[in-house]
Order: structure tokens, then sequence, then C-alpha cells
């Protein structure tokens, strides 16, 4: 993502650089130390986080102070990784669904889409998008990041940032190693430097380069300091080397523990109350602990991005009609459809065609209930939702005896499956096993489905030739208990308000799938490192997922960037521009993908990169582009990537540097990160500054 998309300046407010910076200057002159410090922390009362707490809900927005006598507008913040948190609004596919479609201009118009609601309801910030490192699938809020591979987040990320600042400030989130829930408040998540820069912040830059307004701290500690107190995060990399001029705000709640930690360390702004930056920093800044020149700094920023985003008729022009209505349904429609995987797909049984079926079993009870994802903070409530079985129901019309069983009594499940031509099952999880650990039970105990759900699918699929399982969920489900029993996998994640059409679109093939994990999917949870939810001390390590698998060699059930479609790809004549870069050079990648099949498709080409005589510990492979190709059957196109040789650098802990070796690096392009997959495979340098 390049900076050229940073929509700072007159993107919405129609005010310049200089005009914002000129205005910033005469207004902070004229404001007292309260004036200063009201704009540093939310404007929620304890009598109403009670109420809220009560009530199991979140207000309308989460606002900071107006200051009237200068015209300065409050921050008005809402939740969104799927849909904004407030009135009937569109529901999308959870975000790792989303991931799993690898299709960075439809996140964007994701972005703006949500972006357009939560500005209609009278936003003005977004809490969107949370781009944390899924490093084990047992984390409770995994739905709501896109993946675990810090380019495919960054991208994702970015491409949001881009679509939601049409219309409002973005929030990157949770900056940063967030990635436990239940012990997320006291957690100290420990990394060295190469880990931290390498693995778990490239994102942020993406999103900061992107024009990003505002970041999050994290609630954790990070090597020891409180990430909204962690001056080598939050002043030293984020602001001096990144050049970060928008805002940090803090995480909700328990996040700021001490004033002058959090002030002196570059935290701007506490929400949702001012108990640590309201009188704690005023007395701080009277005492000398916190300068008036640190409060003066934050205001800077603060009010940087309300003169940005926020005009003075901030509501006009935008309709109330679009929040939820058809046009941003169209959108979440396209999201889950592209974002649904197949997983397995023996003997072509999938799809369903209309002429061999006489009569259809669907079973389980998720298919007749919405199934939405997390009821925490990124709960959104739609006009409605359409569930698997309603999808079913009104593709198959009355062509079809569609005959539904909730599954729990498994003898009559059996019958009604022996007596169908074909069987779906709907099984997976809900927001009862896993999501904010401050709502519901937090993180997965265990990565497979279910008991009832095994034994159901156990028992059904020993009835009938034809079935496929459908799995809900927010991340890897362990399927080796009976993954051999059927025929098909569809893994359809949390598909939002319009997943229930999608589903049956690709069930019946009306549309061919193309998702393709965001994710690894382990065999069982033995093949992953300890994950300890309650832990106060976490030592993170530079390998997990995709890379993890691939170091200490072992195969996972299904990898990282598989998915299988209706149709057949193949990959031919991989060519590079050149076979030698300098240290500041671009190198061009091309492959031809060809439609073998006869059914039209869209297959998403992945770049990986290994790295020949490394004089430090590297992956095997490093995910470094993807691209979304349509195709016709018998069509070939080619697919271009293009790799900077700074994308290639390691980070040298001893200089404290970003390095680039000249060494010989291993390009290789294919449909998923399994070896088997990445036949074409081309060599080049690195030499010469």
């Amino acid at each position: 993502m390049n900076k050229e998309n940073n929509l700072s300046g007159s993107a919405i407010t129609g005010l310049s650089n200089e005009e914002i910076e000129r205005r910033i200057d005469e207004t902070v002159p004229k404001m007292t130390l309260d004036e200063k410090l009201a704009q540093m922390a939310g404007a929620v009362t304890k009598n109403m986080i009670l109420r809220l707490v009560q009530e199991f809900t979140n207000p309308d927005t989460w606002d900071t102070p107006a200051n009237d006598r200068l015209n300065i507008p409050p921050l008005k913040y809402i939740d969104g990784p799927r849909g904004v948190g407030k009135g009937k609004a569109t529901s999308f596919p959870v975000s790792i669904l989303r991931g799993a479609a690898w299709d960075a201009d439809l996140e964007r118009r994701v972005g703006e889409a949500i972006g357009y609601e939560a500005r209609a309801l009278g936003a003005n910030a977004v809490c969107s998008p949370c781009i944390n490192v899924l490093r084990h699938s047992s984390w409770g809020r995994a739905q709501e990041t896109y993946g675990e591979d810090p380019y495919h987040l960054g991208a994702m990320g970015a491409s949001h940032v881009v679509g939601m600042q049409r219309h409002v400030m973005a929030c990157a989130k949770h900056f940063a190693a967030n990635s436990i829930e239940k012990s997320r408040f006291y957690v100290d998540v420990r990394m060295d430097e190469r880990t931290l820069r390498e693995i778990y912040l490239p994102h942020f830059r993406m999103c900061v380069d992107a024009g990003c307004a505002t970041i999050m701290s994290a609630y954790n500690d990070l090597n020891g300091y409180l990430c909204a107190h962690n001056k080598h995060l939050l002043a030293d990399i984020l602001k001096d080397e990144w050049g970060f001029d928008g805002l940090v705000v803090s995480d909700w709640g328990m996040a700021v523990r001490d004033a002058v930690a959090a002030a002196n360390a570059g935290l701007d702004v506490e929400m949702p109350t001012g108990k640590r930056f309201g009188k704690k920093l005023k007395s701080a800044v009277l005492e000398g602990k916190v300068s008036e020149g640190t409060i003066d700094k934050a205001l800077q920023r603060i009010l940087r991005q309300k003169f940005r985003f926020i005009s003075p008729d901030n509501l006009s022009g935008y309709d109330l009609g679009k929040v939820g209505g058809k046009e941003h349904a169209a959108i979440a429609l396209e999201a889950a459809r592209k974002g649904i995987v197949l997983l397995k797909n023996e003997g072509a049984v999938l799809p369903l065609r209309r002429e061999s079926l006489r009569k259809l079993a669907v079973i389980g009870k998720l298919a007749d209930r919405p199934n939405l994802g997390d009821k925490g903070s990124s709960n959104v409530e739609p006009p409605y939702a359409v569930t698997p079985l309603e999808g079913i129901r009104s593709w198959a019309g009355n062509s079809i005896n569609i005959v539904y069983d909730n599954g729990r009594i498994i003898s009559r499940a059996k019958r009604i499956a022996k007596d169908a031509d074909a069987v779906i099952i709907i099984a997976g999880l809900t927001w009862l096993n896993e999501g904010e650990g401050g709502y519901v039970y937090g993180d997965r105990k265990k990565l497979g489905l279910p008991k009832k759900y095994t034994k159901l699918i156990k028992a059904v699929s020993g009835e009938n030739e034809r079935c496929i399982v459908l799995l809900e969920g927010g991340s890897a489900i362990t399927v080796g208990e009976w993954v051999g029993r059927v025929k098909a996998i569809l893994m359809a994640f949390y598909p939002g308000m319009e997943g229930g059409n999608a589903i049956a679109d690709i069930i019946f093939g009306d549309v061919n799938p193309s998702g393709k994990l965001p994710i690894v999917f382990p065999k069982s949870a033995t093949q992953l490192f300890k994950f300890d939810s309650r832990a106060r001390t976490v030592e993170y390590g530079y390998y997990h997922g995709y890379r993890y698998f691939d170091k200490i060699g072992i195969e996972p059930q299904f990898a990282f960037g598989f998915g299988l479609s209706y149709t057949e790809y193949n990959y031919s004549n991989l060519r590079l521009d050149k076979k030698e870069i300098t240290k500041t050079g671009r190198i061009r990648a091309q492959a031809d993908v060809t439609n073998t099949g006869e059914m039209a498709g869209e297959e998403i080409a992945q770049l990986y990169v290994g790295y020949k005589g490394s004089k430090v510990n590297r992956p095997v492979k490093d995910l470094k582009g993807f691209t979304r190709v349509a195709l016709k059957p018998g069509e070939t196109k080619t697919v271009s990537f293009d790799l900077n040789a700074q994308d290639l650098a390691y980070y040298d802990m001893q200089s404290s540097r970003w390095e680039i070796e000249e060494i010989e690096y291993v390009l290789r392009i294919g449909p998923s990160s399994r070896e088997a997959d990445l036949k074409l495979s081309e060599t080049f340098g690195i030499k010469g500054s």
C-alpha cells in the first residue's frame, strides 16, 4: 500500500494541510489547561458505564467533549469490524471471512460502506480495522481479524482504511501483540525486537502509510510495559520512525493505569472516561511530571484529525435509508460469496444439481439460526439475516423438497438423511463458544466441534453417501474425527446478513467458490504450540501459522492459502523482468493462469519468497503478494507482482536497523502455500546499493 493513498488533508473537510496546521497553531494557544485536558479523554460517566453493563449494550457513540467556544467538535467513536454497532446497520461477514476472500478492492468497498453508515448514524470515527495477528486459533476474537500473515493483514487493513476514510476516521487496533482474550488485561507479551518488527508491526505500518487517522493501543503489556504506557511502541516507532501524525487512543476501560506514564509515552486520548486523563493528569502537569508541551503535542494530533475529518455539517447529504439497505447488502453478499472456502469435494459431489435432487435433507440447529458472530463490542443488529435454511429454500423453490431437522434426536436425523438424495449438515460455533472475554466465554478451550455436532456428523454420514458439512465459526476448526466420512466440507465462518443466500449460491453452483484460508487448519491442536488463556507472561516466538508448520516440517489438515473450486486452474510461464536488483531496486514477476475446467471462476494467485544462504534464521517462505483473477473456461490471463528489495529486509537487532542481504532469493507463485502447489519457481539476486 503506497503513501499516495493517504487521505489526509482535503479528503473530507475541504481544508488543505496548510490550512489545518494554521488552524491548529491558532487554536492551541487560546486554550486553557482544563480545555486541553478535556479534549484528551472520553465524556462517558461512571453511571453511564454501569447502565450500559446492566443493559448489555453500547451507547450510540462513545464521545469526547466538544469545545463550543473554539468551535472544536467532539470525537464520536463507534465500533465496526463487521458493521456499525448502532441501529439496524448492515451486518457484513466477519473480518476472517473477508480475509478469506483475499480481495483488497472488495475490502475497500466494505470499509467505505461501513464508514458511510457510521457517519449517517452520527459517528465520525470507527474502531476498525482490527489487524491483530491470529497467532493461535484458540483466540476468542480471531473472527475480528483477517488472518495470520502480516502482509495479508496489512493489505486488507490498509484497503479498509482507504475506503472508510472517505467518510470517517478509521482506527487500526489493537497496537500491539493482542491475541489472547481472557488475560488481555494483565498478560505481559514478551518477544525480541526482530519478532516485533517483522511479525507484529508491519501491518500497522501499512495502515499508517495508507493514512489511518487513529491507532488504538492494546490492553496487554508488551515487554514489561503496558501498551498505553509503552514509549518504545507509541513514540519511538509509531510517531518518530513511521511519521504517524494521527492520534493514539486507548482501548476502552482498563488500558490506562498511570496518567504520567501514558502521557509521556505518547497516548493522546483515554477512552471512554477521564479516569486517568482527567484530574490526575492535571495534577501531574501542575506538579511538573508531565510538561504542558507534551499536552500541546497531543492536542495538535487530536485537532489535526478533527479538522481533517469532521465538517460543521457532518451529517449533510448522508441518507439513513442506505443504512442496512440494498446497496450495502449487495456488498455483504459479494463478500460472503467470495470468502466461503471449499475445503473438500470428493467425487465432485458439489455443486448439487437441481435435476439430480428430489429431496434434500438439511440438518442441524444452526441451519435455522442467524449466526453472525460475537455479541461483544463487534456486535451488529441488522434489519434481517438470511439463515442457511432460508437461503437453500429460497433457491430451491418448489422444485426440490427441502426437509429440515434440527439434529437433536439422532435417530430421527438418520432416518431423514437416509431417505434424501443428499444431506447438508450445518455445524459449528456461536458467540457462546468464542468471543470477547469481557462479554462471554472468550478464548476457545478446544479447536474441534462441540461433541453434539461430531456425534451428529458421524451418525448421519453413515446414512447417505452424498453428505456435505457446512461449518460456521471464527477460526480454524479441526475435522480429523470425521473428515473421512463426508464427501464435501465448506467453511462459511460467520457469513453476515446475506450469508444464507451466499451459501445456497455456492452449494447449487450459481457461484463458483473462490475463498482461500487466511489461516492454517491443523490436523489437531497437538500440532500447535501451547495456548494458555490465563497466562500472566507469554513468550511470542518468531514462528506461527504456515511459517511454523514449514519450519518444523509438518503437514496441516488444510494449508494457508488453500481453497478448492468447481473448476481447475493451471499455472505456467513464470518470468522475471530481471535476474538481479540493487537494494533500492524492484523486480516484476509474471505468470500465466489458465482455467482448464468447464466453469467460469476466480482464482487467487499467491507470491511467496524464500531465502538461500541467509545469515539469520528466516522462514522457508513468506507471502509477499496476492491477486484475484477472473477466468472463463479455457481463458488464460497473466498475473503480475511487483516486489521491492526493501520488502525482503530483516531487522538486525545488533545494529537496530533493517538489512537487505546480498543473497539468492527464491520466488514462487501458485494457488496456496503448500509445497505441491508452488510448482513455479525462479531465483534472483540482490547486489549493490
